[in-house]
């Protein structure tokens, strides 16, 4: 699967999802809020109803020339996450595309829900996450930060919602470098 696409499931959390997405747009990266299901209304943990841009059910599985500049991102939120987190196809595919050679992103509940179902991968790996869910990946052996953002190669996580941005900037940043990351954190009055 190419390119750089955010999961939607009702519940998700609006500030995650949408200041990520809003800042890779910025810094010129094609994104697409993507739902589980063919509704394209989804919903947030707030009640505010999203369009989606694509469906996971209609995705192209075919991992042929995945790249890490190729992204799966997870925004946390409750029951968002839950959900993300059991759907079986979303799991498969996460699994497939990071084997391929692809990158994942999570943040705030979705990296122990949602990333915790990647094998083989956590030994020793730093991350971060909402306070409370970090007990699946410590088990697999990976090492909790409380930091705003967190990249171990190929996976970058995120804090929580109050640290959306830092994480958006940190995808941003490995995808098109320190430059395009910096000149949009000026952009938004961040320095």
């Amino acid at each position: 699967m190419k390119g750089v696409n955010i999961f939607l499931a009702d519940g998700f959390e609006d500030v995650e999802a949408l200041a990520t997405n809003d800042v890779l747009r910025r810094g010129g990266v094609a994104t697409r809020l993507v739902a589980l299901t063919d509704d394209p209304q989804v919903e947030s943990s707030h009640g505010i109803l999203v369009t989606a841009e694509a469906f996971l059910p209609e995705l192209d599985a075919n991992h042929a020339g995945t790249t890490a500049e190729d992204v799966m991102i997870f925004p946390g939120g409750m029951p968002g996450s839950k959900a993300l987190a059991a759907c079986s196809p979303l799991i498969a595919l996460m699994r497939a595309h990071y084997a391929a050679g692809g990158s994942v992103a999570a943040i705030c509940a979705a990296p122990g829900l949602v990333l915790s179902q990647l094998e083989g991968v956590w030994q020793g790996q730093p991350f971060t996450c909402f306070d409370g869910f970090e007990d699946a990946l410590i088990a697999l052996g990976g090492v909790h930060t409380p930091q705003p953002a967190v990249r171990a190669g190929r996976i970058v996580t995120g804090r929580s919602a109050g640290h959306a941005v830092a994480f958006a900037l940190e995808i941003l940043r490995g995808l098109k470098g320190d430059e395009v990351a910096a000149k949009v954190r000026h952009a938004m009055y961040l320095d």
